[in-house]
């Protein structure tokens, strides 16, 4: 086979291939193989006519034309991974010679991946979550393992939001009684909202020994009526935190102190900042480059992206034990619907990815043979496989394109990482130093052990997701 390559206007490339006629009349001796098996001629069993009576019967074009079918695409891909070209939509094909006899020969127009020039990315500005623990962040923490040794104490007052209320619930719809909402001697937290907003309107202010009727709204749209609620309140009790002193400490913690207890608490609640910082700040950094390309890119590009969004929620959903269908059905959305949401996510991500490519032709951080030796030996060293064959596998498959846009990526974050401006929510700029995540240290305090510590800020992400969504990874 021979390709030669011309680059077109528009970002697309033609591929003019030849299929010398020896090799093809091999592909063409494989279809007539394959028709024999599919057409029945007296005196051959299936499978068994010679080419040359199948050629008198179905004419010499039926197998050029099969194998045709087959070559076309199969010798494009080989001249797609011989020039190294970036394709991101499917070709448009022309066989201009071999329909009748002789070579192959076909061109293929596809398009290529577009280049975008950005400018002022050598100093980008993000901000980020302080990555050091406020007292506010340590107090709540405090707060939540006080929660888990509190007591329950009888109160004779009005009920009040956070009160354990002990209750007799009749719940009936249309005169029946709905299952879930009719028991005796629940305990309910007021202004939980656990059932329907209506139960902690009407517990507010009542008190023991009160019965409360009132009708609420169905939790679920698809019935009509309203839910009609007796509730006769038996017991109020409030909860009580413990004081944050030195007994405390030594009842909740391995700590002797409450000094020591909050100590150690800022510091687990820093180590978890500082782990999710510089993620958080590479993150912001890339949403930041991706806004400065002005280019809309290719719609096949968003497409791409948002397919491989929904194939990677889909296979988050199996490993929790959903499909995508039931996940639609509970959301009240189609595929349609999903996919439109994904868009502006997309269009972003592509953007990244296009900036990120700029950024590392400009910068030369192409990766060299030490760089693809480094990755294949990791690579060979996680599979347990060697790294000559890993890196064969990807060469003779055309992913090495892939790979070698992915390390100038990584690079090209690191190089903008390093010089960009990353500041807290008051503006003060973050020594590097903090942004480092911390030492792994053996668990030394009941505080991790029981509970996750109260982050006072969610990381940010590239894309809109809607909170009853998986989560969505941004990468390109």
């Amino acid at each position: 086979m021979n390709s030669t390559r011309e680059i077109l206007d528009g970002d697309r490339v033609k591929l003019s291939v030849a299929v010398d006629e020896k090799e093809f009349d091999q592909a063409v001796d494989v279809a007539f193989r394959r028709i024999a098996k599919e057409v029945r001629l007296p005196g051959f069993r299936p499978g068994k006519a010679p080419r040359k009576i199948l050629e008198a019967r179905l004419g010499a074009d039926a197998g050029r034309q099969e194998a045709i079918q087959d070559a076309v695409p199969e010798h494009y891909v080989k001249a797609l991974i011989e020039h190294q070209i970036d394709a991101i939509d499917s070709p448009q094909f022309e066989v201009t010679g071999g329909e009748s006899g002789g070579a192959l020969t076909f061109t293929a127009i596809v398009p290529v991946r577009p280049k975008v020039t950005v400018t002022d990315y050598q100093s980008l500005h993000v901000e980020i979550p302080s990555p050091v623990a406020s007292d506010e962040d340590v107090e709540q923490q405090i707060d939540a393992l006080r929660q888990q040794f509190s007591s329950l104490e009888d109160v004779d007052r009005p009920v009040e939001d956070g009160d354990q209320v002990t209750i007799d619930i009749d719940g009936t719809h249309d005169g029946e009684a709905v299952e879930g909402l009719t028991t005796s001697d629940y305990l309910y937290e007021v202004g939980a909202g656990a059932v329907v907003p209506e139960i902690d309107e009407n517990l507010r202010g009542a008190s023991s020994g009160d019965i409360v009727d009132f009708d609420a709204d169905h939790p679920d749209p698809d019935e009509d009526g309203k839910l009609n609620f007796s509730i006769e309140i038996k017991k109020v009790q409030e909860r009580v935190l413990p004081e944050v002193d030195d007994e405390f400490a030594a009842q909740a913690s391995e700590f002797a102190t409450a000094d020591e207890l909050r100590e150690d608490t800022k510091k687990r609640i820093t180590d978890m900042k500082r782990s999710q910082a510089a993620s958080q700040a590479r993150d912001l950094m890339a949403q930041a480059l991706g806004e400065l390309v002005t280019l809309d890119p290719p719609a096949s590009l968003i497409e791409t992206e948002v397919t491989n969004r929904l194939q990677d929620m889909a296979m988050r959903l199996q490993s929790q034990g959903m499909d995508m269908e039931r996940y639609l059905e509970a959301i009240g959305q189609d595929v349609a619907t999903l996919r439109e949401s994904f868009s502006e996510g997309a269009d972003l991500s592509v953007k990244v990815d296009l900036a990120l490519r700029c950024v590392v032709a400009a910068e030369g951080l192409e990766p060299d043979e030490e760089k693809f030796d480094e990755y294949f030996a990791l690579l060979a060293t996680q599979m347990g496989s060697d790294a000559e064959d890993a890196r064969e596998i990807l060469t003779s498959s055309g992913r090495m394109i892939d790979l070698e846009a992915d390390l100038g990526k990584q690079a090209a974050i690191e190089w903008l990482y390093e010089r960009a401006e990353i500041v807290d929510e008051d503006g003060t700029v973050i020594d590097r130093a903090d942004l480092e995540p911390p030492e792994v240290e053996e668990s030394a305090s009941e505080v991790s052990d029981t509970e996750e510590p109260v982050e006072s800020s969610t990381a940010t992400d590239e894309e809109d997701s809607d909170s009853d969504e998986p989560q969505e990874e941004d990468n390109q």
